[in-house]
């Protein structure tokens, strides 16, 4: 018999690992006949939100953005996606960053569309304008080498422009591949794991992970990771950037 009291999910005050086991439904104004996962927002103390989204065949996600900008990855089947009025159709790797002050509409899934997001309120910068509507396909970006590493590649899935206050980037690490450092950084991270296994280290404690499990890391938790099994690891995270880092 299975022991439902199993889970390899933890919620620390500076980190998170959440795995799907434990999942459970929210339900979202104008989001309609789809699943939605929270996986990490302001109530656990991050500064971000990610969420997991399946669509059922007649699922919509309908909004405006208002303080917020959200990004849109497409992890599984096709959806066609209207933004400030111009519609594409998005199929896996696909994405689309929704600047604030825009209306959104998501339509059309395939049954079972899986959709991951991150938001973030959005802070202006002095001589700079909010960012444009972005479509794009991750299969478009180049994934260079990270710090001369054959076995890491880093895509860099939004412009590196200062009109941006967030990042989004999918890693690839090789089997075997590893952070070449424990980083110790003020910058947050939202991730979801696309692919593979390995083992994460945060904040001195290691736990396993797989495709489908997400990770919340606050600023200045060290982290550190291996790929390990037969395939590439692949995980796509979120990141603020380009503002000043403290208010004082």
């Amino acid at each position: 018999m299975e022991i439902s009291a199993l889970t390899r999910s933890v919620v620390k005050n500076n980190h998170a690992v959440i795995s799907p086991d434990g999942y459970i439904n929210s339900s979202v104004p104008g989001w309609t006949n789809c699943t939605v996962n929270v996986i990490i927002n302001e109530d656990m103390g991050a500064n971000l939100c990610q969420t997991f989204i399946t669509l059922k065949q007649d699922g919509k996600l309908i909004g405006k953005t208002k303080a917020s900008e959200i990004f849109f990855y497409i992890i599984e089947g096709e959806c066609a996606a209207t933004v400030d009025g111009e519609t594409k159709t998005l199929t896996k790797g696909r994405f689309v960053y929704v600047p604030i002050g825009k209306e959104y509409i998501f339509e059309n899934p395939a049954e079972g569309t899986q959709i991951l997001t991150f938001h973030k309120v959005y802070e202006y910068l002095e001589g700079y304008n909010i960012p444009s509507v972005i479509f794009d396909d991750a299969a478009n970006i180049e994934g260079p080498t990270y710090l001369g590493d054959p076995a890491l590649r880093l895509q860099v899935l939004l412009p590196d422009d200062h009109s941006f206050d967030m990042a989004v980037n999918i890693f690839t690490y090789d089997p075997g591949g590893h952070l070449p450092m424990v980083e110790t950084h003020i910058m947050e991270h939202g991730l979801m794991y696309l692919q593979g296994q390995g083992v994460y280290m945060l904040d001195q404690q290691w736990y396993p992970i797989k495709k489908g499990d997400s990770i919340w890391m606050a600023p200045y938790c060290q982290q550190w990771f291996t790929a390990m099994g037969k395939e590439p690891a692949v995980y796509i995270y979120y990141k603020n950037v380009n503002r000043f880092p403290t208010i004082v």
